[in-house]
């Protein structure tokens, strides 16, 4: 362990992990290996690697996680088809349109030539190094074991003219942060369902990779028609966060108050940055600063208790980025105030929305909480909430496409 080197998100990486030039292999073929003990082999043309043994090595894993059967068959069927694509390349995939966009790049929705598989291939541009780029890609395949029901499948990740590509399934319903244009506000139920499973995928990240999340948000938040959510985006390259700390742009901000004050982190940030998420989806605007209460009986009678899909989007007062920070840092924290809402959900939020991070719920208290707990056996929808929104058609299995882009 002694000759191993470690990123800032203590991923092991084996020093001289560097990539090989087309028609230079040797002997025996390149490997990397991960913390887990997963072996890849590096590619001719980039370093994506494929797992050896990788089926067996991650069904075995799968066995040993607590998820419903019907969820572990699909991951299965969904390592098998990923078996098949073997080493990505930009010539193989046809680009079918955009899916949104924001500070890290570009999203592509993309069909994989050979096996016609639908994916969506993020495109980041970074102005770096090829070693830095190449290092990028070495800590990117962390993403091949992460492999559970509410974390968005990995197919791979490749360095081509200029830019670095990561594939992964492609989600029909898109990102919350669409939908939420798309309804106005989402009912309490639907984001119960939501948190429950953003509990578990954060969960299963810090127990199983040590790694915390870094960017929880709506638009990191994915469904699909079958009403399956998962998290995307999650930190689990060291020199990608550093390579695009200066990219941030924008007139929100989903960071907690010890993040922006530069002081030391961990998974506490990601529950603040869930709770303020939370808000915005419930009243179906950004909620810093906080809106009065005018505005949101104004909201409510609007938009009504049915969250009809179409309805306007109401927008907080603009803020300059610096005022907008120092309002989260040195003012309270956003609370839901309506009487539309349950007093359980406005717990949960409250727990989550505690300035100091010592206060501030942790996942297992969240995770037993009685407003996650009561939505557990309740049959809430989702994937009819998500069709009639984003008005797709029920979800039924195709011929030669992923479980997951139904």
């Amino acid at each position: 362990m002694s000759k191993m080197t470690k990123n800032k998100l203590n991923l092991t990486l084996p020093p001289g992990s560097v990539d090989v030039p087309a028609g230079q292999q040797t002997t025996p073929t390149p490997s990397f290996k991960t913390p887990s003990g997963t072996e890849y082999v590096i590619g001719k043309h980039n370093l994506l690697g494929k797992a050896k043994n990788s089926i067996d090595a991650l069904t075995e894993t799968l066995e040993e996680l607590e998820m419903e059967e019907s969820a572990r068959k699909r991951i299965k069927v969904f390592l098998s088809q990923k078996e098949k694509i073997g080493e990505l390349s930009d010539e193989d995939l046809e680009k079918l349109g955009e899916l949104g966009s924001g500070n890290g790049g570009v999203v592509m929705k993309v069909r994989h030539i050979p096996t016609q598989l639908i994916m969506a291939r993020k495109l980041i541009h970074l102005e770096v190094k090829p070693a830095i780029k190449k290092q990028i890609i070495r800590e990117l395949k962390v993403l091949h074991e992460c492999n559970f029901p509410h974390i968005v499948g990995f197919y791979g990740a490749f360095y081509s003219d200029g830019e670095i590509s990561i594939c992964m399934e492609y989600m029909d319903g898109g990102s919350l942060d669409l939908i939420l244009k798309r309804a106005g506000r989402i009912p309490e139920a639907i984001l119960a369902k939501i948190t429950s499973a953003v509990l578990k995928g954060l969960s299963y990240l810090r127990d199983k990779h040590a790694i915390m999340h870094r960017d929880v948000k709506p638009s990191n938040i994915l469904v699909n028609s079958s009403g399956e959510i998962k998290i995307c985006d999650f930190g689990v390259s060291g020199q990608l966060i550093d390579s695009m700390a200066n990219s941030f742009v924008g007139t929100r901000s989903y960071m907690s108050p010890e993040r922006l004050q530069g002081t030391h982190y961990s998974v506490q940030s990601d529950i603040w940055s869930l709770g303020l998420s939370l808000v915005e989806m419930a009243i179906g605007m950004y909620p810093i600063p906080p809106p009065d209460a005018k505005t949101l009986d104004l909201i409510f009678q609007e938009r009504g208790e049915d969250c009809s899909p179409g309805q306007s989007i109401i927008e907080p007062k603009p803020m300059a980025i610096f005022e907008l920070l120092d309002y989260i840092v040195n003012e309270p924290p956003p609370k839901l105030e309506h009487n539309s809402f349950t007093d359980r959900f406005k717990n949960f939020v409250d727990l989550c929305l505690k300035k100091n991070p010592e206060e501030r719920a942790d996942l297992k208290t969240l995770m037993n909480h009685e407003w996650i707990k009561n939505i557990e056996t309740e049959d809430v929808d989702i994937a009819g909430w998500v069709c009639k929104t984003m008005d797709l058609a029920p979800s039924t299995p195709k011929r030669n496409a992923s479980p997951f882009s139904n």
